[in-house]
């Protein structure tokens, strides 16, 4: 069996966190990992009736900037053409949504800090 690279799972962990960090917060999961031409969408969960597109960013090391300074002008249009792509493909134009960022770092527990609205279409 092939294994894994590590910062894939590492990747998946920080997924992982994220989604339960919302759920917590009474948001919904509706998708994730949704891959499209034009990039991936790392979680969809529902708040309400709006669809929230959430990026997860894993950042061992601040020295860079934290995981939501990350999220540059060119990320920022990747995600809003992806997401862009799911609305038409699930017919679901219509409704409200929201582009939020989850940054996980290290440590134990793993701090998490979630940007609610961090960027607009």
């Amino acid at each position: 069996m092939k294994r894994e690279a590590p910062h894939l799972a590492s990747g998946r962990e920080a997924e992982r966190l994220a989604r339960l960090h919302l759920e917590r917060a009474g948001l919904s999961m509706r998708d994730h990992n949704y891959r499209a031409p034009t990039g991936e969408l790392d979680l969809v969960m529902e708040e309400g009736d709006t669809l929230v597109f959430v990026e997860v960013r894993l950042r061992r090391n601040p020295r860079f900037g934290g995981g939501i300074a990350s999220v540059d002008g060119r990320k920022r249009e990747k995600i809003v053409r992806t997401a862009a792509h799911y609305l038409q493909r699930h017919r679901l134009s219509h409704r409200q949504c929201r582009f939020d960022v989850i940054s996980v770092g290290d440590g134990d527990p793993p701090a998490i800090q979630w940007l609610r609205g961090a960027f607009e279409a």
